[in-house]
């Protein structure tokens, strides 16, 4: 409290000193004659009202023993009617009387005047009592006055004892309104002082002004020109048609203005093209830039360090970088900012993994930015770089030559091995088993062949060529695919089954990319059958949905009854290098042949391929490709950016 107390003394202490001492010593002399015409009035209005309050008082108190000297008899003789009449007639010929009431000797009213009601003796009759003191009908002479506030003013209250012959018939209570005459005379008076005092201070304020417009007003004027000048405005011109010392001050003044306009307009268009060169240069660089001075605040961000921390439209210049970065951001180069304001450390580099807005990797550059002769630090640089796509790149190869490198290997150790062993100990071997090693040769070197087609099928799919797609006969296709597996089914006693649904329409696609996808898929089912399985191709055209103008759809479903792949693998079943043998080691295989039906389809036909398979039953592969026409060609090789 008492801090609060001085800081508003303070803030006073401040305002009245930028009043000069002619306006000070005006608004003194104000105040005095105002305080003595205050008083004055206060006392000529409480003397006004104790008048008026002592008349009142006397009027009262002569009527009540007046009219009750007329009444008591009445009483007596309990002639009420000539009481009521009575009463009435004295009441309707005086304004000065507000009300008239009658109580017995125990204090019950039984007649009043104007809201006088006859009484009903029942028992929710609520009886009126004036409530008196018990001596009070010893002075007959000396009746009791009071007086309360109304909304019309004080209404005096006499309360004056029945007696007749000595005997306490009960009381009279009148009371009288406020003197008119009074309140008029107080109000007026009132009404002056106002005014009075209205007028001095509408000359004081008019003082003040003529003050203001002659000296204050040129001077604020003049202070406010040279803070303009001192930000580097200097188009900033004093125009008050003023003579002698204030006028020359002023003349002055534009002068020197216009020469440091001058002198600016010489250097402000180099200035300005230097600026929007670099203003330009960090909006337009591919890495987002942040400039903040030495209290980390924000002075200059780029679109691209806007849209890698989600700052959007938000208005981040003029605050803390640090409440604005995200948090694994924040964590990392809060200690390095403030050690490189403090002239630590000149330059950090951080590799950062944030997860918000979006999960992505960010490299971030951190740089002192120093004076022009390289003495002291004038902000700190921030260079955001979005290396998401270097690191997964990075990590795909780095798995990716893992993979091939192991794939290699083991082809590779047994053709060297046998090889080696065939060369050395060649003229020690049967015939049996110099042709057994041979085909085990021959076998690693097929293996390694298909690997290495494989890889080299995935890298040209991969690589961005176009393809040329028009309509094509997927019943030629599938009677291609099933003739070349026709012996390999045979061996291992599996039935080829082939369901072309009949009128098949032509579909939109690339008839070896789609030959190879078959045939990778239908040599991977009869790979996991066993002997007396099948193998199945069915395809069909989709019903279209109605009141769509969609292209019709034909499905493609390739099915076994073999081994089946186990839940945990399905969703890793077309990452490259994955197979399920690498699960129970029984089966030959690259892992590569699903990752390209992937490709083929999702990237190059733009559909999805789908499988349902169960452990122990069998796994079905399907996608759908779309009906060939002129209007669907040409729309997905629009969408596909092919020729």
């Amino acid at each position: 409290m008492l801090a609060f107390f001085k800081t508003i003394r303070e803030a006073i202490a401040n305002w009245w000193s930028e009043f000069t001492l002619q306006t000070k010593l005006l608004a003194a002399a104000t105040l005095v004659v105002s305080l003595i015409m205050s008083g004055l009035t206060f006392w000529a209005v409480n003397t006004i009202q104790q008048d008026a309050r002592l008349n009142d008082t006397r009027f009262g108190r002569d009527l009540g023993l007046l009219l009750a000297a007329n009444i008591a008899p009445l009483i007596e003789d309990e002639n009420l009617t000539e009481v009521a009449q009575f009463s009435q007639r004295f009441y309707s010929s005086t304004s000065s009387v507000r009300y008239m009431l009658y109580a017995d000797e125990t204090g019950k009213i039984f007649f009043g005047i104007p809201f006088w009601e006859p009484e009903v003796e029942t028992s929710l009759t609520i009886e009126r009592r004036i409530q008196l003191p018990d001596d009070y009908a010893a002075d007959a002479d000396k009746p009791m006055v009071r007086q309360h506030q109304s909304p019309d003013g004080v209404v005096t209250d006499v309360f004056v004892p029945l007696i007749v012959d000595n005997k306490y018939l009960g009381v009279l209570a009148i009371g009288i309104n406020p003197n008119q005459t009074a309140v008029i005379s107080t109000n007026f008076t009132r009404d002056v002082t106002i005014a009075v005092f209205i007028t001095i201070w509408v000359m004081v304020i008019l003082a003040g002004v003529v003050n203001a417009l002659t000296i204050t007003k040129p001077i604020k004027e003049l202070l406010a020109g040279v803070k303009q000048i001192a930000a580097g405005n200097f188009q900033q011109r004093i125009d008050l048609p003023l003579g002698g010392e204030l006028g020359g001050l002023i003349l002055s003044f534009n002068d020197m203005a216009e020469r440091l306009e001058s002198y600016e307009e010489q250097n402000i268009e180099e200035l300005t093209a230097e600026k929007a060169k670099l203003e330009t240069l960090v909006y337009t660089i591919a890495d987002g830039a942040v400039l903040i001075d030495n209290n980390m605040q924000v002075i200059l961000v780029n679109p691209t360090a806007r849209r890698i921390f989600g700052w959007g439209n938000s208005h981040v210049e003029g605050s803390s970088v640090l409440s604005h970065l995200p948090s694994a951001v924040q964590m990392e180069i809060t200690r390095p900012l403030y050690e490189m304001a403090a002239g630590e450390c000149e330059s950090a580099e951080f590799r950062i993994p944030i997860s918000e807005p979006t999960k992505r990797t960010i490299r971030i550059l951190l740089t002192t930015v120093l004076n022009q002769q390289r003495e002291n630090i004038k902000g700190i640089a921030i260079t955001v770089q979005d290396i998401t796509r270097e690191v997964e790149l990075n990590e795909a190869k780095s798995q990716f030559i893992s993979n091939v490198s192991h794939e290699l290997r083991t082809p590779l150790f047994n053709i060297k091995s046998f090889i080696e062993t065939l060369h050395e100990y060649g003229e020690d071997l049967g015939v049996n088993q110099r042709r057994e090693f041979l085909e085990t040769v021959n076998h690693e070197t097929d293996r390694l062949t298909r690997l290495v087609n494989d890889v080299l099928d995935l890298t040209k799919l991969e690589s961005g060529r176009n393809y040329h797609f028009n309509g094509v006969d997927l019943a030629q296709a599938i009677d291609q695919t099933l003739r070349t597996y026709q012996l390999n089914a045979r061996d291992k006693g599996i039935e080829l089954i082939q369901e072309v649904a009949p009128n098949l329409p032509l579909v939109v696609g690339n008839y070896d990319l789609l030959l190879q996808v078959l045939a990778n898929l239908v040599g991977n089912c009869l790979k996991f059958s066993l002997a007396g399985g099948k193998v199945a191709i069915r395809t069909y055209q989709l019903d279209s949905k109605p009141n769509h103008n969609q292209p019709g759809q034909v499905r493609v479903e390739i099915s076994d009854t073999g081994i089946g792949i186990p839940p945990e693998d399905q969703k890793a079943i077309f990452d490259r290098f994955f197979r399920v043998e690498n699960r129970v080691h029984t089966l030959e295989g690259t892992g590569l042949g699903l990752s390209i039906v992937r490709n083929i389809i999702e990237e190059k036909h733009h559909s999805k391929v789908h499988l349902v398979s169960e452990v122990g039953v069998g796994t079905t592969f399907w996608f759908d490709l779309t009906v060939f026409n002129e209007d669907a060609i040409q729309v997905f090789v629009e969408g596909a950016n092919v020729v």
